[in-house]
């Protein structure tokens, strides 16, 4: 008898039917574990991340709400007394004080001291026993009063009950925020390596390619197992006794890696039915993985050629150290995918629309818009993981090609990163704090935003198709008003959200506390969508047609479009998000993690220690540097990447005469360059993992199918490189050959 799961289609929200006699062993086990346990996991995790990091804030505040409630001034009762139930004292409350008094005094007269001391007084042993008595009457009194004022408020109890249990689900989250990150990483990577969704240079399509990418992450796994096995055994024989968080962490990296290993391990005798014959063996090794590639290479390194089996193990190190910075990229990424099931983008965008700008125009728009957001995230490849996908809808469907689509979606996150309150930027500033400050940077940066922004319009005007157009200010600004009203919603949501942060939590909206903030403002703008949105209509779309075509020939946006969002209800639209959320956080935070490893084993190596420390010239410098940044830029994370440039490149650099400011700057731009230039191009591959191999596949053989021209054919590789190149060799130069911001004063 043939059984039948009735289940909820994730991807597109309709009711289907799921036959489990298909899948059997590992194939259910990994139908039910990437289906449900992983999405709700990572559901429960992304909660209670969010409750921890707002949760010092609302205890407080539930602190002082408990004593406007229950504190009473004039009978001398606080809420901070009754926050554990009164006990009744132990003391003797009727002790007979002369029989006291006389028992103290024989025990003084057998002292064998009192010869030397002498013998304390009566008067003074009657006066400690009366104090100790008035004493214990105060506590009897205050015991039956506080029974008697907990009976005349019933309620604070219920209260109490409340109050104290959110303060150990807070102190519990707190003291193990490391733990909730490793489970987070464990889960979400398990399900990213089941869907195959880690980041790669070229999606797997053939038997070759999956066979291939399947030995690759049995070794790169097999050296990840070996490493931190070999540091746990190390943590035991040293013989420090180590916290249970400590060795919870360690069992949690070897069960994933070795969880990971068997999955390869079966991935490599059970390719998928839809691989294609064939493949050549040159492609197949772009289809492994960045971070087997990374895992292998290190893995190897610390093991057979520096004796240094735990080398990697160490490095992962790096997100117990930084678990906050960790756990806030997960909240973005969240935030990013609840954005995708919200009307905010169209209703914004409906306010441009009766202008009828040309797709580059618009496009340049959305970038500076995107800037902020990027700003809050701290760096560009996490925004592209966000919102990448959006943009990529947003820009598409505003009638650009499909391929510069794709490129605007690869630096989405590219301007921002130079503006208040990037992290990355903050971290500079930590790092290199006895030559620049923050506010140093931010000030400069502002140029190089400007300068990155009209660098990108001017070149996508330039080679647009059609000629530049805007509607007359008659006919546009009586559409943008009208467009204008279903948005109001929205921005007063924004006004409560934040509001309510800073008068009723007293915190602002910074880059620390942003990824707390965005992801409930998202939630209450699906809520309100649900509730609310077919009142609020959005205008009509002069695109409309347009987005229906696409939307026919797009598997991506028959997922993620307009319509498809319309159809989920609030509690889908929350399991989509997070679904599509799981295989971001997994292939990206274990990316970021052998990031780390690279730039420990580059530190290790002792490669840039070979840079001579005087270069000659400082226009060679300036190219030499900017050159080395780029490189580094496509091998490792931003943060790890700081980190190695500030404490082996920069004193290179300020030895050489450039001054810190204008090597930051180049930093930032030569960093941004890097993650769009193949061979790895890292801003890329994140846009392919968050619209899909299938859209990025399609993207190309339309262009080479409807272009002859070698720009428009593989326009989403050089726009970004264009631009960016651009704005590194100005930033680069320029300062010093205009002698501009008094850096050189005596060049």
């Amino acid at each position: 008898m043939q059984v039948i799961v009735w289940s909820r289609c994730i991807k597109t929200g309709i009711t289907m039917q799921e036959p489990v006699n298909k899948r059997s062993g590992l194939g259910l086990l990994s139908y039910l574990w990437n289906e449900w346990f992983s999405t709700f996991s990572i559901l429960i995790l992304l909660l209670l991340t969010l409750i921890i990091g707002t949760g010092d804030m609302i205890h407080g505040q539930m602190l002082r709400f408990g004593e406007k409630l229950y504190g009473n001034e004039s009978v001398g009762m606080q809420y901070s007394y009754l926050r554990a139930e009164p006990s009744k004292p132990s003391c003797d409350q009727n002790a007979n004080i002369d029989s006291l008094v006389k028992d103290k005094m024989q025990q003084e007269a057998k002292d064998p001291d009192v010869a030397f001391f002498g013998v304390t007084p009566e008067a003074d042993i009657r006066q400690s026993f009366t104090a100790a008595q008035q004493e214990c009457n105060g506590k009897f009194t205050f015991y039956d009063k506080s029974m008697k004022y907990m009976e005349d408020h019933s309620t604070i109890r219920a209260y109490r009950t409340m109050e104290t249990g959110f303060f150990w689900i807070l102190k519990w989250g707190t003291e193990n925020r490391v733990l909730i990150l490793i489970l987070m990483v464990v889960i979400a990577a398990i399900s990213a390596s089941l869907k195959m969704h880690h980041i790669g240079l070229r999606p797997a399509r053939t038997k070759l390619d999956f066979r291939v990418y399947s030995v690759a992450m049995i070794l790169g796994n097999g050296l990840l197992s070996y490493s931190v096995i070999s540091q746990y055994r190390s943590v035991l024989n040293s013989g420090v006794i180590s916290t249970f968080e400590t060795l919870a962490v360690y069992w949690l990296w070897m069960i994933l890696f070795i969880s990971l290993t068997v999955i390869s391990l079966y991935q490599l005798f059970r390719t998928p039915a839809n691989a294609e014959e064939g493949g050549k063996f040159g492609l197949a090794l772009l289809s492994i993985p960045l971070y087997a590639f990374m895992a292998i290479v290190t893995g190897i390194a610390f093991t057979f050629f520096m004796d240094y089996p735990m080398g990697q193990g160490i490095y992962l190190g790096l997100l117990v150290e930084f678990s906050g910075i960790f756990l806030n990229l997960a909240l973005f990424i969240w935030a990013g995918m609840l954005l995708t099931q919200t009307r905010v983008m169209d209703l914004f965008l409906a306010i441009l629309r009766p202008w009828n700008l040309a797709p580059e125009t618009l496009t340049w728009i959305i970038l500076i818009g995107a800037a902020i957001p990027t700003a809050y995230t701290g760096a560009s490849g996490i925004f592209v993981v966000a919102a990448g996908a959006i943009i990529y809808r947003e820009v598409w469907n505003s009638g650009a090609r499909r391929q510069y689509a794709l490129a605007v979606s690869a630096m989405s996150g590219s301007l921002g990163v130079v503006l208040r309150p990037c992290l990355l930027v903050i971290l500079i500033s930590m790092l290199d704090s006895r030559h620049v400050t923050s506010d140093e940077l931010f000030d400069h940066g502002i140029y190089v935003f400007w300068l990155t922004a009209f660098i990108f319009l001017g070149v996508s005007l330039f080679l647009a198709e059609d000629k530049f157009r805007i509607n007359s200010p008659k006919v546009a600004v009586p559409g943008m008003l009208r467009a204008f009203i279903p948005v109001l919603p929205y921005i007063a949501i924004v006004g409560a959200v934040i509001g309510f942060y800073k008068y009723g939590l007293d915190t602002q909206m910074d880059e620390f506390t942003a990824p707390v903030i965005l992801p409930i403002m998202l939630l209450v703008f699906i809520l309100f969508d649900k509730m609310f949105g077919d009142r609020l209509p959005v205008p009509e779309n002069p695109n409309k047609a347009l987005t229906l075509e696409h939307e026919k020939k797009s598997e991506f946006l028959r997922e993620h479009g307009a319509t498809a969002e319309h159809e989920r209800g609030f509690r889908k639209s929350i399991w989509f998000a997070t679904s599509e959320s799981v295989g971001h956080i997994g292939a990206l935070i274990i990316l970021m993690a052998l990031s780390a490893s690279v730039g420990g084993l580059i530190e290790r190596s002792e490669i840039v220690t070979m840079v001579p420390t005087h270069l000659g010239s400082i226009m060679i410098t300036l190219g030499f540097m900017a050159l080395l940044l780029a490189l580094i830029g496509m091998t490792t994370d931003p943060f790890g990447a700081v980190i190695l440039v500030a404490a082996t490149v920069a004193p290179v650099a300020f030895a050489n005469g450039i001054h810190p400011i204008h090597f930051w700057m180049i930093v930032l731009v030569a960093f941004e360059f890097g993650y769009v230039t193949p061979p790895v191009a890292l801003n890329h591959l994140l846009t392919r993992m968050s619209v899909g191999d299938a859209e990025v596949a399609a993207a190309d053989a339309e262009a080479k199918a409807q272009y002859t021209n070698f720009y428009y054919r593989y326009e989403r590789w050089i726009l970004p490189i264009v631009v960016l190149l651009s704005a590194l060799l100005i930033v680069t130069y320029v300062p010093y050959l205009f002698n501009m911001f008094d850096w050189y004063p005596n060049k």
